[in-house]
Order: C-alpha cells, then structure tokens, then sequence
C-alpha cells in the first residue's frame, strides 16, 4: 500500500540570483500523518483527556469563514501572480535594506519576487551590488490582508542582524484597525493573554497562567502582549503620531477567563492603533476580538463580512510604523507607511 502524501508547510523564503536569472526557493518542511488502525479511537479520546490541555478562551472559527476565506486566498493568488512592485511603494532603501508598503490582498512572497525588477529597472536604486548578486530575505511578514510596512534585507549577514532583533522584541510596530464593536469605556489598554493553536488547527487566546503549557499537536502556549489606543470612535478623533503612542501601564489586563461580550449591544466604528510587543500570528486581530471589537472584515475572527450594505474583500489591519537600531550603522532609524484610504475615512463623521 502506497504512502499518503506528505502535508508541506512553507518556511520564511530566500532569493538567490544566478547572472542571469534568479531562483526562487523556500525551505520546506514535511510532516507525515500516519493513522494506525490498531489503535482504538476510544482510547485515543480517552489518553488525550487525560493529557488536560489548556482550553482556548476565544472562540472557534466561524463557519462562514471558511468559503469567504478560500475565496479570498483564490482571488489574492491571482492578483499576486501579477503584482510587480513600483518606486511608488518603496517607503526607504540603502544599500543594506529596502522598507516597502505592501498593498492589501497580495502575499509577501510575491512581494520579495518583484525586488529584483524592481532594482534593475530603477535609476533611482541605491543598492551598491549590482541587482544579479544580492541575497535577498524577508525580515518581516504580514497577512495576506494586512497592508503596510516589510523591510527586505539584501545581504545574509544584515538578514540574520534584522530577524534576530525582531525575535527579541528590539523593534518597535505600531498598526492601525478600523474595528466594529462596542466604544471601549478605555482610551489606552494593554492585553496579556496567551497564544497558540488548538486542536482543530486554528490560533486562539488562552489564559496567561497557560503559558508554557502543551497543546494538543505538541506545541505550546507562548505569551503574547499588545497595547491598545482608541484614535476615533464613529469619526470623532484624530489620528496622531506614532511617536505619540504611550502604553498605559495602571490599564493592564491579564487574561485568565473568557471575555463577557453583549452581541445585541449598538455598533460602533472604532479607528484603533496596536502596539505587539510580541509577534505571535494573528496577534491583533485575535486581541481586537477578545476586547469585543473584531476588525471589519477580519471573518476568521467574528469581525463583520458586510457593515452598511457594502461587503469587505479583506480586513482592515495596516502596519503603519518601523522604529529599529539600523543594522549596520547603528543608528535609530524610524519608517512610517501612508495610511490607507480607510483609515482617513473613519476620521469622518
């Protein structure tokens, strides 16, 4: 009997540029799932109540969630396919690093694919290596739908500086969301819970006093910390400055019970700023649902598929700032991206 197929998960993709070409190659790792029919499903449930794994306190996907998002993946592959980026899009370049604003609805590899045209096109290019012998990397990732601000490192050496200074939480992101909710009775919030995925898969809150503790797939719970500000609620606001942005530190909850939220309450429009001092996937978006104002658009976690008679193709989530120690000078450098069109919408009354 032949082997089922292996499942490939993607790894963080490289560039590599031969004189005339370049190759695009990702590090795939594969995981085999071998079910033995010698053992009893009873027993199966049996062993993994007895395991007494962390309980997710968000809740599960919705299940109109998963047409919406397969059809978002099809129609963001397509348009990806054809994404090629422009000088209009590079936030800043030296001969280390090139900062771009990513648009919506296009993959961050497609995104690292277009760099290469783009710098042999441009007289405007800074790169100091001809285009044909850089090492290319991503230092950052964002969602599929998430817009806003990627650094792409040009060298190995600078990728490694780059990525480690992200691990260890020696960047500054600060990431603005139009929610739909409940007005906070807060004006700045900082949430602590924990993060990681349960057993059917998708990415939940737990409980902070989780963290450290194993997940069904063998994982574990990791602690994840964002700080929250309200820019606007129903137009009323203004948008300040990144640099602005103060962590309250008197308004901290540590997450240890599922939130109590009234659904049948009156919606509002809220325009947030989010500040993860951790990286964990979906870490916004899942603590813009727990406090009750999931992001619009954003089905996978409750926010609303359509909001006065219009349908959203995606979320409405944008990295808007980068504030680092350069990696290879050394100095503080700080990059913003333009907001989107939506952000100055929810501005207006």
């Amino acid at each position: 009997m032949p082997f089922p197929l292996p499942l490939l998960s993607l790894q963080p993709a490289t560039l590599f540029f031969t004189p005339k070409a370049f190759v695009f190659l990702s590090r795939s790792s594969i995981t085999m799932s071998v079910q033995s029919d010698a053992i009893n499903p009873s027993s199966q449930n049996a062993l993994q109540t007895s395991q007494n794994y962390p309980v997710p306190l968000s809740p599960p996907l919705p299940p109109i969630s998963k047409h919406i998002e397969l059809a978002r993946a099809m129609s963001a592959s397509s348009k990806s396919s054809l994404f090629s980026l422009s000088r209009d899009d590079v936030v800043f370049e030296d001969q280390w690093l090139i900062v771009v604003n990513k648009p919506q609805g296009v993959y961050c590899e497609n995104v690292l694919e277009s760099v290469p045209q783009l710098l042999c096109d441009s007289a405007e290019s800074v790169a100091g290596t001809p285009a044909n012998q850089l090492e290319l990397h991503l230092a950052n990732r964002l969602d599929r739908d998430t817009s806003g601000l990627m650094v792409i490192t040009k060298s190995h050496k600078v990728a490694s500086k780059l990525v480690k200074a992200f691990t260890d939480h020696k960047i500054s992101k600060t990431y603005i969301a139009r929610c739909i909710g409940s007005a906070p009775t807060w004006e700045r919030i900082t949430l602590k819970s924990g993060h990681g995925r349960s057993k059917f898969g998708a990415w939940r809150v737990y409980a902070a006093s989780d963290v450290g503790r194993t997940l069904p797939g063998g994982s574990m719970v990791r602690d994840m910390e964002t700080s929250f500000e309200v820019l606007s609620i129903n137009g009323q606001g203004s948008l300040k400055e990144p640099s602005e942005f103060k962590k309250d530190e008197a308004n901290t909850v540590v997450v240890q019970e599922k939130a109590v939220i009234d659904k049948d309450t009156k919606k509002d429009e809220i325009l947030v700023r989010a500040c993860p001092r951790s990286g964990r996937t979906h870490q916004i978006r899942l603590h813009c649902q727990y406090l009750g104002i999931s992001i619009r658009g954003d089905v996978k976690y409750e926010g609303v598929y359509e909001w006065k008679g219009r349908t959203y193709d995606g979320h409405e989530l944008h990295a808007e700032s980068l504030s680092f120690e350069h990696p290879v000078t050394g100095l503080p450098v700080m990059f913003q991206a333009a907001v989107p069109s939506w952000a100055s919408q929810a501005l207006q009354p």
